[in-house]
Protein backbone atom coordinates (compact mmCIF):
# COMPACT_ATOMS: atom_id res chain seq x y z
CA UNK A 1 0.00 0.00 0.00
CA UNK A 2 2.62 2.02 0.62
CA UNK A 3 4.40 1.73 -2.49
CA UNK A 4 1.05 1.91 -4.48
CA UNK A 5 -0.10 5.16 -3.25
CA UNK A 6 2.37 6.65 -1.63
CA UNK A 7 5.43 5.97 -3.80
CA UNK A 8 7.69 8.84 -3.11
CA UNK A 9 6.63 10.61 0.41
CA UNK A 10 7.15 9.91 3.51
CA UNK A 11 4.58 8.44 5.62
CA UNK A 12 3.87 9.86 9.15
CA UNK A 13 2.08 6.91 11.14
CA UNK A 14 0.28 8.26 14.67
CA UNK A 15 0.19 5.29 16.88
CA UNK A 16 -0.64 5.05 20.51
CA UNK A 17 1.77 3.49 23.10
CA UNK A 18 1.20 -0.20 23.23
CA UNK A 19 3.95 -2.35 23.23
CA UNK A 20 3.12 -3.92 20.15
CA UNK A 21 3.30 -0.96 18.08
CA UNK A 22 6.49 -0.65 16.52
CA UNK A 23 8.45 -0.77 13.46
CA UNK A 24 10.31 -3.44 14.70
CA UNK A 25 6.61 -5.69 13.91
CA UNK A 26 8.20 -5.17 9.74
CA UNK A 27 11.10 -7.47 10.56
CA UNK A 28 8.86 -10.37 11.14
CA UNK A 29 6.26 -9.97 8.11
CA UNK A 30 9.03 -8.98 5.55
CA UNK A 31 12.32 -10.16 4.57
CA UNK A 32 15.02 -7.39 6.69
CA UNK A 33 15.52 -5.51 3.42
CA UNK A 34 12.15 -5.00 2.97
CA UNK A 35 11.71 -4.29 6.43
CA UNK A 36 14.25 -1.58 6.86
CA UNK A 37 13.12 0.06 3.17
CA UNK A 38 10.24 0.37 4.95
CA UNK A 39 10.85 1.36 8.27
CA UNK A 40 12.79 4.43 6.72
CA UNK A 41 10.13 5.43 4.86
CA UNK A 42 7.85 5.57 8.04
CA UNK A 43 7.89 8.53 10.41
CA UNK A 44 6.18 7.74 13.90
CA UNK A 45 4.10 10.12 15.56
CA UNK A 46 3.12 8.44 19.46
CA UNK A 47 0.02 9.55 21.26
CA UNK A 48 0.85 10.93 24.80
CA UNK A 49 0.97 7.87 27.49
CA UNK A 50 -1.43 9.00 29.56
CA UNK A 51 -3.78 11.30 27.59
CA UNK A 52 -6.68 11.31 25.47
CA UNK A 53 -5.25 12.83 21.89
CA UNK A 54 -6.60 9.60 20.09
CA UNK A 55 -9.80 9.88 21.40
CA UNK A 56 -10.09 13.69 21.20
CA UNK A 57 -9.30 13.05 17.01
CA UNK A 58 -11.59 10.24 16.98
CA UNK A 59 -14.36 12.77 18.43
CA UNK A 60 -13.27 15.42 15.61
CA UNK A 61 -13.66 12.88 12.79
CA UNK A 62 -16.75 12.27 14.23
CA UNK A 63 -17.71 15.32 13.71
CA UNK A 64 -16.54 16.28 10.58
CA UNK A 65 -18.44 13.08 9.23
CA UNK A 66 -21.44 13.97 11.03
CA UNK A 67 -21.42 17.57 9.76
CA UNK A 68 -19.57 17.24 6.35
CA UNK A 69 -18.87 14.22 4.72
CA UNK A 70 -22.37 12.23 5.65
CA UNK A 71 -23.46 12.85 1.98
CA UNK A 72 -21.83 12.53 -1.42
CA UNK A 73 -19.32 14.93 -2.32
CA UNK A 74 -18.30 15.59 -6.17
CA UNK A 75 -14.62 15.72 -6.02
CA UNK A 76 -11.54 16.07 -4.29
CA UNK A 77 -11.56 20.32 -4.52
CA UNK A 78 -15.22 20.50 -3.01
CA UNK A 79 -13.78 18.11 -0.26
CA UNK A 80 -11.03 19.56 0.65
CA UNK A 81 -12.87 23.25 0.42
CA UNK A 82 -15.79 21.99 2.72
CA UNK A 83 -12.75 20.49 5.50
CA UNK A 84 -11.52 23.71 5.26
CA UNK A 85 -14.31 25.43 5.78
CA UNK A 86 -15.30 23.45 8.45
CA UNK A 87 -11.67 23.41 10.19
CA UNK A 88 -12.00 27.24 10.41
CA UNK A 89 -15.10 27.31 12.12
CA UNK A 90 -13.89 24.62 14.62
CA UNK A 91 -11.10 27.10 15.42
CA UNK A 92 -13.12 30.11 15.59
CA UNK A 93 -15.45 28.83 17.90
CA UNK A 94 -12.61 28.11 20.20
CA UNK A 95 -14.79 24.32 20.41
CA UNK A 96 -13.22 21.89 22.74
CA UNK A 97 -13.85 18.41 24.20
CA UNK A 98 -15.95 18.31 26.77
CA UNK A 99 -15.38 14.79 29.07
CA UNK A 100 -19.15 13.52 30.33
CA UNK A 101 -17.91 10.67 31.82
CA UNK A 102 -16.39 11.38 34.99
CA UNK A 103 -14.98 9.14 37.35
CA UNK A 104 -17.99 9.43 39.85
CA UNK A 105 -20.13 8.13 36.63
CA UNK A 106 -17.82 5.59 36.00
CA UNK A 107 -18.64 4.59 39.52
CA UNK A 108 -21.87 4.02 38.88
CA UNK A 109 -21.96 2.53 35.34
CA UNK A 110 -19.30 0.49 36.45
CA UNK A 111 -20.58 -1.01 39.69
CA UNK A 112 -19.71 -4.13 38.82
CA UNK A 113 -15.90 -3.78 38.07
CA UNK A 114 -15.26 -2.00 41.47
CA UNK A 115 -15.12 -4.15 44.46
CA UNK A 116 -16.99 -3.74 47.47
CA UNK A 117 -15.55 -4.50 50.89
CA UNK A 118 -18.23 -5.25 53.62
CA UNK A 119 -18.47 -2.92 56.66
Amino acid sequence: MADVHFPDKKIVLVMDNLNTHKLSALYKAFPADEASRLADRFEVHHTPMHGNWLNMAKIEIGVLSRQYLARRIPNRETLEHQIAAWKARRKSAATHVDWRFRTEDARVKLKSLYPTIPC
